[in-house]
């Protein structure tokens, strides 16, 4: 027989409180994402006027979580609330681009390829001149690290490990962005994740990595590793004219 004592009503309530909690942010999540993505796939025009008693009746939720999906939207720019107007959407020159959530948003709806062909010409603007710099000012720890990275996603990518050669992947990059001294650089790690990880969901992926790739982030970590910078700005830039390549098919599509 279960005991009961002075604590158990207490241990109950904290295990409701956090149910409660969960239930609330899976339901924040959910209206957010829901909204996120018809403003930034066009289902919502710039000018629509939302209202929190719309988005009550439409999801079923709280006002409290109404108003913290308007609060989230409005610090991306894509809506914007004003006295005896409402929440009104905004153009897309308002959004925060690299916002990893708008991103994700963009890649998922009807303006996917405009999207990719945005964010691969950014890394090809960036991660070159990033690799060159983290060939300067990697420390030691990671210039053994971008080999070692590199190394495991031959490994991985050869035996058709996606889901594994993803993550190594983004550590890849994620690695040689925030290594390479300039802050700025560093801040784009979290943008250029989330476009690896939406081209592997979104199945624009092969289902083997091709040869040549595996062998340009080799040359890539190599260089790095050796101090090479020329040369790791030039395999970067090769590595990207590979995805570049591989994605046009989708940018001349009618």
């Amino acid at each position: 027989m279960t005991k009961s004592g002075p604590g158990r009503p207490a241990e109950m309530a904290r295990r409701e409180d956090g149910r409660a909690a969960v239930e609330v942010a899976v339901l924040h999540s959910t209206v957010l994402d829901t909204i996120g993505l018809d403003i930034t796939c066009g289902k919502l025009a710039a000018g629509d006027v939302l209202t929190l008693e719309g988005i009550q009746d439409r999801f079923a939720v709280s006002r409290t979580v109404a108003r913290e999906t308007m609060r989230i939207l409005e610090s991306m720019g894509l809506v914007r609330s004003r006295r005896r107007v409402g929440i009104t959407v905004r153009t897309p020159e308002s959004w925060n681009v690299f916002d990893p959530r708008v991103i994700w948003w963009r890649l998922s709806g009807s303006g996917r390829d405009a999207q990719l062909r945005s964010l691969t010409e950014l890394r090809i603007a960036i991660e070159p001149l990033a690799a060159a710099a983290a060939a300067r000012s990697a420390s030691g720890a990671e210039r053994a690290r971008v080999v070692e990275v590199a190394d495991g996603m031959r490994g991985l990518g050869e035996a058709g490990r996606l889901d594994e050669f993803l993550e190594y992947d983004i550590a890849f990059h994620t690695l040689l962005l925030r290594s390479s001294g300039n802050e700025m650089f560093g801040a784009l790690a979290d943008v250029v994740a989330v476009v690896l990880r939406g081209r592997t969901q979104l199945g624009l992926m092969p289902h083997q990595p091709v040869p040549e790739a595996l062998a340009l982030h080799e040359s890539v970590a190599h260089a790095v590793a050796d101090g090479r910078a020329d040369i790791a700005e030039e395999a970067m830039r090769e590595l990207l004219a590979e995805v570049r390549d591989a994605m046009r098919p989708l940018w001349q599509r009618p």
